[in-house]
């Protein structure tokens, strides 16, 4: 009797253990699938960006990676591509305000995520001392340089997201995106064709109490540092040239980037050609800008 009994134990511990290698060989199966999916969604979205001159690819590839985003929401390769592409779409394709306001404030929560949930910034970020904000400030005016994609689509998306605000909310920000930008620019002046000068050249244009020079000093920067962007002449007029009231250099300036060829940099052609889109509605609203 003892001996059925044991036996009996035996063989169910010998079924549990197969029932638990086997769900445990199902869930390596399940994940190995996953990672899969999400590698082919990456590579299926970069080959849509590549395209982005369309729109449909633009659209197409952020629909992509907002299916692979809300499976694995910590996959840097994907918060990276993601804030990048959202940005795209609200800058270039969208007229509503809502909606690029929209697409402006997803991007900037995707990179935040991902700087947020970087392990090594995490360490920083827990070694720091001080109420949550000041140790988030305090960890980003030291984060790693490979943070650098992560931390300018959060600023610059989150820039643009504050353009069509109250000038007060750009004002409670400002101590964060200048400290993001700071950071970028003690490693990489230069990142995005001038885009940490272009950045501040819109930022300091939309700030009450800065002088409206600083805009123009950094828009300059951000223009020598790559000529053949055209946003950064687009938004120097958009942004400096306008407020300053200078209508004969927004008006040269708006034409010459219309008569430039948008393929003298193939690896920014799309973008060229959506900023040359841009100075013809400027220069169409003109006698708006200029009452």
């Amino acid at each position: 009797m003892k001996f059925t009994l044991f036996l009996t134990r035996y063989l169910l511990l010998i079924l549990c253990l197969f029932k638990s290698w086997q769900c445990s060989s199902q869930k390596v199966e399940l994940d190995n699938a996953q990672s899969q999916n999400i590698d082919f969604l990456i590579k299926q979205a970069k080959i849509l960006w590549e395209q982005r001159s369309d729109s449909n690819a633009v659209k197409n590839a952020n629909y992509i990676l907002g299916l692979a985003y809300d499976v694995d929401q910590h996959n840097p390769e994907i918060l990276n591509i993601y804030s990048k592409s959202l940005f795209f779409q609200g800058m270039f394709l969208e007229q509503d305000n809502k909606i690029k306001d929209s697409l402006f404030l997803k991007g900037s929560n995707v990179a935040k995520t991902a700087v947020l949930g970087d392990s090594s910034f995490a360490k920083k970020l827990n070694s720091m001392i001080g109420d949550s904000s000041f140790k988030i400030l305090s960890a980003l005016s030291e984060a790693p340089k490979e943070l650098v994609p992560a931390m300018y689509w959060w600023a610059t998306n989150k820039l643009w997201y504050l353009n069509t605000k109250a000038a007060i909310q750009r004002i409670n920000h400002r101590e964060l995106l200048e400290i993001i930008m700071h950071r970028i620019i003690s490693f990489e002046p230069n990142y995005e064709k001038g885009g940490t000068y272009r950045f501040f050249g819109v930022f300091y244009s939309r700030i009450p109490g800065v002088e409206l020079n600083q805009s123009k000093i950094y828009f300059e920067k951000a223009i020598s540092s790559s000529e053949n962007y055209f946003g950064n002449k687009v938004q120097i007029s958009e942004f400096y040239y306008q407020k300053a009231e200078d209508k004969s250099t927004f008006l040269t300036l708006l034409q010459s980037v219309i008569n430039l060829d948008a393929s003298i940099d193939p690896e920014i052609m799309a973008e060229n050609m959506f900023y040359q889109e841009r100075a013809r509605l400027l220069l169409q609203q003109q006698d708006i800008l200029f009452e």
